[in-house]
């Protein structure tokens, strides 16, 4: 994913003193990019978009971190994590 930078001469805050659109979408993009931190495997407890990276806190060598690869399984929006 591409994420450009806001333009600078774009307003942050619209009149009404709402996020304005352009940089609304660029925090979110920004905030999918982020690690997801729990403790014990993602599957079928953490619901997430696929490439979502989630890192187990108490896992072993070889169990710290999952990919979310399906968008769901069998309609559950938790399963579809894979460990790599």
């Amino acid at each position: 994913m591409n994420i450009a930078s806001p333009i600078a001469s774009q307003p942050v805050i619209e009149e009404n003193g709402t996020m304005a659109e352009p940089f609304r979408l660029w925090s979110q993009q920004i905030t999918d990019l982020q690690i997801l931190t729990g403790s014990g495997t993602p599957e079928g407890t953490v619901s997430a978009p696929i490439t979502t990276l989630y890192m187990d806190t108490a896992g072993g060598a070889g169990a710290v971190l999952y990919i979310k690869r399906d968008t769901d399984v069998a309609a559950d929006p938790k399963q579809g994590w894979i460990l790599v």
